[in-house]
Formats: C-alpha cells, sequence, structure tokens
C-alpha cells in the first residue's frame, strides 16, 4: 500500500479516488477528508464497491468547499494567538504595533520614566509580555537566568536555563516565546527549556544541538524560538535536522527538515507567514535563506546566503509574497519573489541592495523596508520594496532596531540613543530623541518593546520603562 501524502496526490487503491489536501491543513472540512480516506484504506478490502462509492461522493462534495478554504484564506504574516507582547519583535515578529494614541514627540529628557529594573544579568535579549508579566533574560555569573517581572518591575521568581556564555560577545540571546501558560527558551549552548509562566517550574528540556547532531556556532546559537500551534520551531543545524518541530507540550519531535548540505544554524529567528494557501516557515542557515512547509517540514526551496562567517544574524522579512534576506559581508540585501507551482514553490530573484542589516533586522511599512546598515554605512535605510531602490536615508543614527506605531519609529541604535522618528515614502525625520545610557556605547542591540502605552528598552542589565501614552 502506498502511503498517502496529504500535500499532494495519491492513489491507495484502484477504487479510492484521488484528491488534493490544502496544505493549510484547515480544521473541519480537511479533517473530515483525512477521516474519510483513512476509513477508505482500513475497510476497502471488506468492502471495496461501498467504499469506493462513498468516497467519490464525499470528496467530490467536499472538495470544492475545501479549495475555497485554501484560495480565499487570508496570506501574510500569521500571528500568535496569544494576547499582549507574546514574542519577540510582537504578534506577527515584524515589529509593528497596532496600538494608537500615542506622544507624537517627547520632551526633550525622554518621556516619562515610570520605573527601572536593575541587575538583571547581562544580555541583549528583549523582553516579552503577556498578562500581568514581563518575561526576559540575563547571564549572571555562570548562569543563564529567566526572570518574571511584575507590570511594576518587581521580580516575581527568577530560575536558570543551563550555563551563561562566557566567550566573545558574553551576554545572553534569544528572547522567551510565551504559549499557553507555558514559555519557553534557548540558551547559548542550545538548551531548550518550558516553564510553567505562573510559577517557573520546569517542566521539561532538551538540548538542540545535542539531540540532532549539531555544533555550536562562533557567537553562540542566538535564535528566538517560534511557536506554531501545537509545535515549537528550532533551527538546530545538524546532521539529524536543519529545522525541527518539537511537541511543544512535551518536546517530542513532530518532524524534521533535512540538512542544507554542510551547513550549521547561525543566528537569525524564524518567521511564520500564508503564501498560495501554504503556511510557511523561513530562516536562514549558516550559508542559505530557506523556506519549509509548516505542517510537515517538507523544505520548499533554499536560496544562497553565504559570507565568510557563516552568520546570517537579521530575521528574514516578508511582505507580498517577497521575503527579504540581509547578509553581511557577502550577499548584502536580496529580496526573491516566491511562485507557487504544481511542483511546490520557488524563490526568485527579484532584486538587489546595498542593505546589510545585522542585529536590528528590517521592518516592512507602506511599501518601504526600514533597516540599518552595518558593516560601511551604519546609518538608517527606507528602501522601496517593489524596486530595491534607497528612497530616504537618515544619517543622525547609527545601525540598530526598531518598532513601529501610531505613525512612528520607535529606534534604539546601538550607541544607545532612543528616537522618535516620523517615517515617509522619501524621508525619515528624527522628531525627538534622548540618551538612553550617559556613556556612548557600542552595542545597545535589544530590540524596544511597546505595549499598553509603555515603551520598554533594555542595555545589559538594566530595563527601563518609559510612558508614551498621549494624555491630553
Amino acid at each position: 500500500m502506498e502511503r498517502w501524502n496529504p500535500g499532494g496526490m495519491t492513489r491507495t487503491h484502484p477504487g479510492i479516488p484521488e484528491f488534493r489536501h490544502s496544505r493549510t491543513r484547515a480544521k473541519g472540512v480537511g479533517v473530515i477528508m483525512e477521516h474519510i480516506h483513512t476509513a477508505a484504506q482500513n475497510h476497502y478490502r471488506h468492502q471495496p464497491k461501498t467504499w469506493a462509492r462513498a468516497c467519490v461522493a464525499l470528496c467530490l462534495l467536499l472538495a470544492p468547499i475545501q479549495a475555497v478554504r485554501a484560495e480565499t484564506g487570508n496570506e501574510g504574516l500569521i500571528a500568535s494567538p496569544e494576547p499582549d507582547w507574546p514574542q519577540w519583535r510582537g504578534p506577527r515578529r515584524d515589529g509593528i504595533s497596532n496600538e494608537k494614541g500615542l506622544l507624537q514627540s517627547w520632551p526633550q529628557e525622554g518621556p516619562a520614566l515610570l520605573w527601572k529594573a536593575e541587575d538583571l544579568g547581562k544580555g541583549w535579549s528583549s523582553p516579552i509580555i503577556v498578562g500581568p508579566r514581563i518575561y526576559i533574560t540575563g547571564d549572571v555569573g555562570d548562569d543563564l537566568v529567566i526572570y518574571a517581572l511584575d507590570r511594576t518591575g518587581a521580580i516575581q521568581w527568577q530560575v536558570k536555563n543551563g550555563r551563561s556564555w562566557r566567550n566573545p560577545y558574553p551576554g545572553a540571546r534569544a528572547a522567551c516565546v510565551y504559549s499557553e501558560g507555558r514559555v519557553y527558551n534557548l540558551n547559548a549552548h542550545g538548551r531548550l527549556v518550558c516553564l510553567d509562566a505562573a510559577t517557573g517550574r520546569e517542566l521539561w528540556d532538551t538540548n538542540i544541538l545535542e539531540r540532532f547532531k549539531g555544533r555550536n556556532i562562533t557567537w553562540a546559537i542566538s535564535e528566538c524560538l517560534l511557536i506554531d500551534g501545537p509545535r515549537l520551531i528550532v533551527t538546530p543545524g545538524g546532521t539529524e535536522a536543519q529545522m525541527a518541530a518539537l511537541d511543544k507540550r512535551t518536546g517530542q519531535t513532530l518532524w524534521t527538515t533535512p540538512r542544507l548540505g554542510n551547513d550549521n544554524t547561525t543566528y537569525s529567528a524564524p518567521i511564520l507567514f500564508q503564501y498560495a494557501g501554504r503556511r510557511v516557515i523561513v530562516n536562514c542557515s549558516s550559508a542559505h535563506g530557506f523556506g519549509v512547509d509548516a505542517d510537515t517540514g517538507e523544505l520548499l526551496w533554499t536560496v544562497p546566503a553565504k559570507n565568510p562567517h557563516g552568520a546570517n544574524v537579521a530575521a528574514p522579512v516578508y511582505g507580498a509574497g517577497r521575503v527579504l534576506f540581509m547578509t553581511p559581508h557577502a550577499e548584502l540585501g536580496r529580496a526573491y519573489r516566491l511562485e507557487a507551482n504544481e511542483r511546490g514553490m520557488t524563490a526568485e530573484l527579484a532584486w538587489k541592495s546595498h542593505i546589510d542589516a545585522v542585529t536590528g533586522t528590517g521592518l516592512l511599512l507602506d511599501g518601504i523596508v526600514y533597516a540599518a546598515g552595518y558593516r560601511d554605512r551604519k546609518w538608517w535605510f527606507g528602501i522601496d520594496w517593489q524596486t530595491g531602490e534607497t528612497r530616504s536615508e537618515l544619517k543622525d543614527l547609527t545601525t540598530g532596531a526598531a518598532l513601529y506605531a501610531d505613525g512612528r519609529l520607535y529606534i534604539l541604535d546601538e550607541a544607545g540613543t532612543a528616537a522618535l522618528v516620523k517615517p515617509g515614502p522619501d524621508r525619515m525625520e528624527i522628531v525627538s530623541q534622548f540618551r538612553l545610557t550617559p556613556q556612548r556605547v557600542r552595542d545597545a542591540w535589544a530590540h524596544p518593546v511597546l505595549l499598553d502605552g509603555r515603551l520598554y528598552l533594555r542595555y545589559h542589565d538594566t530595563l527601563w520603562c518609559y510612558d508614551v501614552k498621549d494624555r491630553r
């Protein structure tokens, strides 16, 4: 018997019809069709004619409905179902907040400081926020520590997640991710932990480098984990898996994607979106950008993203059927046009750009992607999403990370300047700015977070919370 592949056309018996099941694995109709086909496989030998006729009738009845679901499903980045700011860069991992009623400019000294939490350890991980708690990590001595704070900055609990990173650029790397009452974090050595969000109690752990036969990289694994429904997505870059989906409740392996040649893992974080009726996860390895089917782990396409250091740091950017990868020192910025066909999906080069963002990645807004250069031109650019042409430049801020809310970009550059910037199709204008750190630094790399009119900025062991709500 040939095994049924829900993503394609497979004839398992001469009396059972072929049909295509949408890659979206939509609940309802899709599940019914799966049950019908499974039942047909189990009972065909006993009642071949009856089952064949029943399957033909039901599949013909339900297939059009399923096709409509696939064709009319919402395309674009897929948001976390959790409230607030449950993962790195927000609900859709795009750095965009839907909040309104925010200050359009700040006083000279900056917005009002509500509180700051200190002694959180060294690191660049951004906070995530769900309900009454803020979750953030820091390296303290020999340990990576995960903290849960309340909305006033007071510590509610703290637990260790293995060893700290003591080699070049010491400090905590990856942000936590929240899902259904649990918090997950990956440390610099590949230790993945699942915690009870309310208490910090450890529920399970695994080391993804050991488990999937990968090896650590020069500046340590830094992946901000992705939750997709029941799955926890990791990119170990080992001989047993380039990417893997784990059961978020138990840690068991659900699917794996074969290794890409001799590629290792790298420093970037995956994104999740729907395109052409398929749910796609995109990330980088040490030498490629790649897309996989979110439901099966099937490799859909790869593109070159190689540099001398195997360091792809910026997360991919997605919009309107295109994916942008930014690779310093070599490929730089390359946008690829996705095309779905009967054989699967391809990625064709759409345009090239000089942009080579690293820690800050890119933010796509109204047809312009905003990102800061890294190696030669360490300032901000607005780049046309259709053509790759530079539309604007802002040289008063150095490379950094940004979020967008209510008509403004909130930028924290690596020198420790926090700025409120008005974006436009052909210019970026600094409206307000202040120094987060008293001295000029070179490693303010944590991404800003904005929730409920509060702006959260982190520099190593301190987290600041500012009031940016317009209260007039």
